[in-house]
């Protein structure tokens, strides 16, 4: 099994579609449906033994929980903020380029 590459309350941003979102949780290999697995297209589908983040992400137009293959992902460099309403409910503000978990939350 590997080491997740992303960590809780960083920022990333996907390497081809336009959006960035934080991490709230890490799967270790892929843990969603098969169905939704088999509804990528299959040359870009990406391979299920592989960490998958769980993010509130954002575009420019809308907010959403987005869950995503470590392949796919790539560090923000912007160190910008996001502004997806639900990061208060368990992100404290952020710092550093990165959102802190509120306290008694991991």
């Amino acid at each position: 099994m590997r080491m997740a590459k992303f960590n809780i309350g960083q920022v990333v941003r996907h390497r081809k579609h336009p959006f960035r979102g934080v991490v709230f949780d890490v799967d270790a290999e892929f843990g969603n449906t098969e169905e939704w697995y088999q509804s990528i297209p299959e040359e870009v589908r990406p391979s299920k033994d592989q960490p998958y983040y769980h993010l509130y992400a954002e575009t420019e137009v809308s907010y959403y929980v987005a869950y995503c293959s470590e392949q796919n992902l790539q560090p923000d460099p912007s160190g910008e903020p996001l502004e997806h309403p639900q990061l208060i409910a368990i992100f404290g503000e952020f710092q550093d380029g990165r959102y802190p978990p509120q306290h008694g939350l991991n």
